[in-house]
C-alpha cells in the first residue's frame, strides 16, 4: 500500500506495536504498557478494565492475572477478548481482536519470578474480584502469606498469563481536522497471510 510509510510501514504488525511502545515509553508518564481490556460474560453482557501487557511475541500479546478473577471467568468461557493501547502523548492507538489461550507454563513462572517481592506475596493473598470486609483483613492475609510462603514464594497455582493471538490489529493515529489515519490488518484465523486496509476515519 504506497502511502502506508512512516510510523505504519512494515511487514509485520507486531514490530510496528513494538516501535510504537518504545517511542510511548519515551514520552507517557505512567505505564506505556497499559490495555484497556474487553471481555463479555456468559450472558454477553461486555466488561472492560486496565491491565498491563508484559509481553509482545512474535505472533500474540500476553498479560497477566488471577484465575479466579471475573476477567479470567470471561476469557476463560468465551475465548476471545480485545483491547485497545492509547497513547495520550503520541496521539496514537492500537485496537486487537483475537483468540485467548493461558500462559501457566515456564514462561508465566519466570515473569511471576521478576515482579517485586511484595507484588508475589499480594498475588497468594488477593482473591480477586471476590468481596473484601476490609482492607484490614486484605492486610492481615498478605502477613500470613508471608509467614506461609517467606521470601521466595513459588507462583500460586491460580496465577498465571492469557495470550491473546490477534484476527485482527488497527493502527490508528492522529490527524490534522480529524482525519486520522487508519490501517486494519485482518486475518479469518491465525496463521494466515494478513489483508491490510486503509479505513475512513
Amino acid at each position: 500500500m504506497a502511502d502506508r510509510d512512516g510510523k505504519f510501514a512494515g511487514d509485520d504488525p507486531f514490530e510496528i506495536v513494538r516501535a510504537w511502545m518504545a517511542e510511548a515509553e519515551q514520552s507517557e508518564v505512567n505505564d506505556p504498557n497499559a490495555i484497556a481490556l474487553s471481555t463479555v460474560d456468559a450472558d454477553g453482557m461486555p466488561n472492560a478494565r486496565m491491565v498491563l501487557l508484559k509481553d509482545v511475541e512474535d505472533g500474540a500479546f500476553v498479560f497477566y492475572t488471577n484465575y479466579g478473577s471475573a476477567k479470567a471467568a470471561e476469557l476463560d468461557h468465551a475465548e476471545k477478548a480485545a483491547f485497545v493501547m492509547h497513547w495520550k502523548s503520541l496521539r496514537r492507538q492500537v485496537r486487537v481482536r483475537g483468540h485467548v489461550e493461558k500462559e501457566e507454563g515456564p514462561q508465566a513462572d519466570e515473569y511471576y519470578a521478576s515482579r517485586s517481592l511484595k507484588s508475589r506475596l499480594g498475588a497468594w493473598a488477593s482473591d480477586q474480584s471476590q468481596p473484601l470486609e476490609g482492607r484490614a483483613h486484605l492486610m492481615a492475609k498478605v502477613a500470613k502469606v508471608t509467614a506461609q510462603h517467606g521470601t521466595d514464594p513459588k507462583r500460586p497455582p491460580f496465577w498465571g498469563g492469557y495470550r491473546i493471538t490477534p484476527v485482527e490489529i488497527e493502527f490508528w493515529a492522529d490527524g490534522a481536522f480529524r482525519l486520522h489515519d487508519r490501517f486494519r490488518w485482518s486475518r479469518e484465523n491465525p496463521g494466515q497471510p494478513w489483508q491490510i486496509a486503509r479505513l475512513n476515519p
